[in-house]
């Protein structure tokens, strides 16, 4: 059964970077930047976790919170912090996704230069 990540941060270049590089068999990785697409996402179908970055400020990132649990009673959501930046979005994504039963991260591509 696929399972639908949903990657959420305000710049559009990091989470498209992190939705590339974690190209895992059997989830589909989506992407959105602020709460309109966080709601179309769900309106699409099914999301099983959200994986959210703190470059949002925080009365979005609460918003995005809001709209995730009045639209599933079933999707996780998990919030990296902020001291590590945006490029602490995919080892933050990647952590996230390795501790979740049922995810392999054998396909995640480490970043460069590692």
């Amino acid at each position: 059964m696929t399972k639908a990540v949903l990657l959420v941060g305000r710049k559009a270049v990091v989470v498209e970077d992190a939705q590339r590089r974690l190209d895992l068999p059997g989830v589909r990785v989506l992407s959105a930047t602020g709460v309109e697409e966080v709601r179309r996402a769900f309106a699409a179908g099914p999301v099983d976790h959200v994986v959210m970055g703190a470059g949002l400020d925080l009365a979005t990132r609460l918003e995005i919170v809001r709209v995730v649990f009045e639209s599933s009673d079933a999707t996780t959501v998990h919030m990296k912090d902020s001291a590590t930046g945006p490029e602490g979005f995919l080892p933050f994504a990647r952590s996230i996704l390795k501790g979740l039963s049922g995810l392999s991260t054998a396909h995640i591509a480490a970043p460069p230069g590692h």
